[in-house]
């Protein structure tokens, strides 16, 4: 059995394990859990599969990195977390809850509906697979190189944190971008739609997102019944980022 990577901040009663987004990591998540450490809790922070420092495979759906979430919480003896994902996360987390739901205290979705989206990311996956590295000798080149494909700076910023000496000598990615390409159907879709999860969730979303409208709602009452939702004003995608301190304390209240 493969076991996913992670950083575990904290030595509270209490765990919240959170699952980070497409093409990032668990470290994204670390400024968030140090202040919800302070509350009692132990933060797990993974690495999904073909992310940060966990294995990689040709495997790459929403079924299997279910099953990484589940062989992750049996192993470490793992009893009534509360589970958090943002966008890719947030559907892990959200099929989590479909197949084990007596493994699982509360749900917390961050900035994605369950649903399909329109496949996205494409230029972004581009530039990423087309980085030579035997020729990008500097993380300012790599930056050069990829802004032909990412105009945004900050994107690129998130991106580049994927960027690691594997050598004295040699930057790399520590996402395995050949797999993840060629999967991003995978990340978009989300066919498991048959099922519903009873329990405590919470879904949170930026104002100013382009993931979420009000009409999502009634989907994600349809499938989470037991299911409370907020905005986070000034914030977008990145609401944890863009607006910490609302965000935290919406958390905070909540759990």
């Amino acid at each position: 059995m493969k076991l996913l990577s992670s950083n575990i901040i904290g030595n509270g009663s209490k765990d919240l394990i959170i699952l980070h987004g497409f093409l990032g990591m668990g470290d994204n998540w670390k400024s968030f859990a140090k202040k919800i450490t302070n509350i009692g809790y132990k933060v797990h922070l993974l690495d999904q599969r073909n992310h940060g420092r966990s294995f990689w495979d040709k495997e790459f759906n929403y079924k299997i990195l279910s099953i990484d979430l589940y062989n992750y919480v049996s192993y470490n003896n793992i009893n009534n977390p509360i589970i958090m994902g943002h966008s890719m996360g947030g559907k892990t987390a959200m099929k989590f809850a479909f197949d084990f739901p007596e493994k699982i205290k509360k749900l917390i979705v961050v900035d994605i509906v369950p649903k399909k989206y329109k496949e996205s990311h494409i230029d972004i996956l581009k530039g990423l697979s087309i980085l030579d590295f035997n020729e990008l000798k500097t993380r300012d080149s790599v930056d050069l190189e990829l802004s032909k494909y990412v105009k945004e700076n900050s994107i690129r910023q998130f991106l580049l944190k994927n960027l690691y000496w594997i050598s004295k000598e040699k930057l790399a990615l520590r996402i395995n971008i050949d797999i993840l390409k060629n999967k991003v159907s995978e990340v978009s879709n989300f066919d498991y739609l048959t099922k519903n999860y009873k329990g405590n969730s919470f879904f949170l979303f930026g104002e100013k997102s382009e993931y979420y409208d009000k009409n999502d709602d009634n989907i994600i009452k349809n499938f989470f019944p037991n299911s409370k939702i907020s905005l986070i004003r000034n914030a977008s995608h990145w609401l944890h980022a863009e607006n910490p301190k609302d965000f935290f304390n919406e958390i905070k209240s909540w759990i």
